[in-house]
């Protein structure tokens, strides 16, 4: 199981991500804003399946071309570096797709 990141150092480590916000000391939230619908869609195709290799599921909503992604790891009750290691690839697939 994942340990959760401790308390001291949750709120620098999340400032190191690019865009990402603690919510509730528990999550991490982002806003990824695309030109249209279905490369929002493509995004979150991809979040898909890369969330069923590693089995690390983010809470995903569609508002027309705004995706927002937010992360936790129920087993740790918290955040874990998976989490940041998530936000960091899925960082990656956006600029794949709006570069």
């Amino acid at each position: 199981m994942e340990k959760r990141i401790p308390e001291g150092e949750k709120t620098e480590r999340v400032a190191e991500l690019d865009g990402w916000k603690l919510q509730d000391e528990k999550f991490i939230v982002k806003r990824y804003r695309f030109k249209d619908f279905l490369t929002g869609v493509q995004f979150v195709n991809n979040v898909a399946e890369y969330s069923e290799e590693i089995q690390h599921h983010p809470f995903i909503s569609i508002d027309y071309k705004m995706v927002t992604m937010k992360l936790t790891s129920w087993n740790a009750k918290g955040l874990t570096d998976l989490d940041l290691q998530c936000a960091e690839k899925y960082d990656e697939f956006y600029k794949q797709l709006v570069e």
